[in-house]
């Protein structure tokens, strides 16, 4: 036995070697192991101890007895005289240790010992990768396809096999078993954490690649991201230096994974153009972060403190003719383009307007000049007719008042005659006369609902 026990303790060295795991955690697992397997022999509740000597190699095991003068439980307790073979004068309250040989095992015990001890080798195995990749979260990684689970790959890096969740997958691309794929680490996960998920949507779907990939795995679970902002973002560090040197800064980033892209840059040197810089003498940067994304299109976008600028550069490649901030508080803007610019605003199913609105967090809303011209001139129609509507006000005098920035009956009837009556066309007696009869006709307006409501009234009393 006792070579045999070198010839482990000799393993188990190669196992702290091969598998990176500390081998006094594989002696206690051995150790808990023979004492499991001995109670299938001794009992449930028997009192067993094991040691293995590191110097020796030898492996013992030891029953403990409590020594009583009637046995109620044989597994635990030992009557005083048959205590006296292994104490002299034994007597209640004693304590016999009776060694145990180890080579008596059955060969059910010892299956049972190699099963806790690999489940508890494989425990300190997960335990290791996990705290290997997690902190690797966010960091570029190479791997091939070792096989596919439903539509999720599963990835061979080496140590672990990660998953390529379909979510996280560019849609066009295509795979076969072997193919190199090079992807972001977006979340490394224990059973632990997927247990504790919640309602996140995103680690949801991770939670049911994760399962689907292996439900007898038991984690660490590492997922990969293809379609990741950040992959892109760590993509363009590797081919611009000026990125990892802190020159150039990526403030924002939003994909639609595979199609286009749109990227927010700044330059904390004045001298040094942050896009030209992104894109690389002919082209040759961005075209090597298009070339790993399957050929996705990068607009590249200038970030300034001056947010209608980030606003109209957000909609590139189209060009902005101007920016109106409808709402500051709800981040609300209406973007102007030329005709001809229209369409490439708004993108192919509306994809650039809505990578821009999230590049940003604006809810921005895209026309052409001649949508902007049409709106105000119907404005100003409905803004004409308003006033007409008001006695001693005709088509020329409406005309006059609208250009003179008065479009409502309420600015008018609230001025005073000598500020009408600089305009032109407009005397003191006329202007006095506009507005008494707007005052006239906001009354009248006043008592429309409350004569509606009286005649509703009447008609049910009847």
């Amino acid at each position: 036995m006792e070579g045999t026990a070198k010839d482990l303790i000799m393993a188990l060295e190669g196992l702290e070697r091969e598998k990176n795991i500390k081998r006094d955690d594989i002696l206690k697992t051995i150790e808990d192991a023979l004492v499991s397997a001995l109670r299938k022999n001794l009992g449930k509740t028997a009192q067993i101890s094991a040691k293995i000597d590191v110097e020796t190699g030898s492996i013992q095991a030891f029953q403990t007895l409590n020594v009583v003068e009637v046995v109620t439980n044989p597994e635990m307790e030992i009557d005083v005289e048959a205590a006296k073979a292994h104490l002299k004068n034994p007597k209640a309250g004693d304590v016999v240790t009776l060694t145990q040989d180890v080579e008596d095992f059955s060969r059910i015990a010892a299956q049972i010992a190699k099963q806790v001890l690999i489940q508890k080798v494989r425990g300190i195995e997960r335990d290791n990768f996990y705290k290997e990749f997690k902190p690797r979260e966010g960091e570029v990684i190479t791997g091939s396809v070792r096989r596919f689970s439903d539509r999720d790959l599963i990835v061979d890096l080496g140590k672990v096999e990660a998953i390529l969740p379909y979510c996280e997958q560019i849609k066009k691309e295509r795979y076969s078993n072997g193919s190199r794929v090079k992807a972001i680490i977006a979340k490394v996960l224990s059973q632990a954490d997927l247990a504790n998920i919640g309602d996140d949507p995103v680690l949801s779907r991770y939670k049911s690649a994760a399962f689907k990939m292996d439900k007898g795995q038991r984690g660490p679970y590492v997922i990969l991201s293809r379609a990741n902002g950040k992959f892109l973002e760590e993509l363009f560090k590797v081919e611009v230096p000026e990125i990892s040197e802190g020159i150039v800064e990526i403030k924002a980033v939003q994909r639609d994974p595979g199609f286009r892209a749109k990227v927010l840059v700044s330059s904390i040197d004045h001298k040094i153009d942050p896009i030209g810089t992104c894109v690389g003498m002919r082209g040759i940067r961005i075209r090597a972060v298009m070339n790993e994304l399957s050929g996705e299109r990068i607009d590249l976008i200038n970030y300034s403190d001056d947010i209608t600028t980030v606003l109209a550069n957000s909609i590139a490649p189209a060009k902005a003719s101007f920016v109106k901030i409808v709402s500051m508080s709800e981040k609300k803007a209406l973007i102007i383009v030329p005709d001809d610019q229209l369409p490439i605003a708004i993108g192919k199913d509306w994809q650039n307007i809505k990578l821009a609105s999230r590049l940003t967090g604006w809810d921005l809303e895209v026309k052409s000049e001649s949508q902007k011209n049409k709106e105000a001139e119907e404005a100003a129609a409905a803004t004409q007719g308003t006033l007409e509507g008001v006695e001693g006000i005709g088509p020329k005098t409406a005309e006059i008042l609208q250009k003179a920035g008065y479009t409502s009956v309420e600015q008018i009837a609230s001025v005073e005659p000598e500020h009408l009556a600089g305009l032109q066309g407009i005397g003191e007696k006329t202007a006095a006369k506009i507005i008494e009869s707007a005052k006239k006709h906001l009354e009248q307006q006043a008592e429309q609902p409350a004569a509606q409501e009286e005649a509703h009234d009447d008609q049910e009393n009847q």
